[in-house]
């Protein structure tokens, strides 16, 4: 699937299509470049490469401007993350930044410490490493892990900077709510989100709810 252009497919509005057009996502999305998978990627992980594909998308940022970001997908997932991620930019919600694992060599601590958004990443669960990541399938999607952290068996929370965000009233800008339009677009796209979790991992959403 080269070079789609998901902004026509889905009849999306790329931004400045015309004078006075509110911004709206526009995507493409294509093979990932070696470069992209990098350490996230090895033999013998459960998904090819051929199989995987990088969205780049715009979506808004903390600052309330419109920044480009890339992610790494199943090909079975694109259709469900455009879903969800059309829903948070026409709700402005913030993303602090979006960019493949490859660029922190496929580390999920420095990941969340740079409070990145993203897919695929053939890993370990964080805190549980004996067992395989849903994020290894490229069907999950970890989203501004400072503002939503994961709390793992052990209780321990991560980010290790992010405990006060386990206090979720008032939710602050960035986080993940029931039922906001974010949560809503997680359930219609038949995903589920680790929110709902004990104990929570408030950054996770899935295909399969692991």
């Amino acid at each position: 699937m080269p070079g789609l252009a998901l902004g026509l497919l889905f009849g999306l509005l790329p931004l400045g299509a015309a004078a006075g057009d509110a911004p709206r996502l526009a995507a493409t999305v294509g093979d990932v470049p070696p470069a992209l998978l990098g350490a996230s990627h090895r033999p013998g992980c459960p998904v090819p490469s051929e199989r995987l594909r990088l969205i780049t998308m715009n979506h808004w940022g903390f600052d309330g401007r419109v920044h480009r970001g890339e992610m790494v997908v199943h090909q079975d997932a694109v259709r469900p993350v455009l879903d969800i991620f059309e829903a948070a930019f026409d709700d402005r919600f913030p993303i602090r930044r979006m960019r493949a694992t490859a660029h922190y060599d496929g580390d999920d601590h420095r990941a969340m410490a740079d409070d990145n958004t993203s897919a695929y990443n053939c890993r370990g669960v964080t805190g549980d490493e004996e067992h395989l990541s849903r994020h290894a399938y490229g069907d999950a999607v970890d989203i501004n892990p400072r503002e939503n952290p994961y709390v793992d068996r052990s209780g321990a929370v991560h980010p290790p900077g992010a405990r006060d965000r386990l206090d979720r009233e008032p939710p602050a800008e960035g986080m993940l709510v029931a039922g906001d339009a974010v949560t809503r677009a997680i359930e219609e796209a038949g995903w589920q989100w680790g929110g709902h979790w004990s104990p929570p991992d408030y950054q996770h959403f899935s295909s399969d709810g692991t």
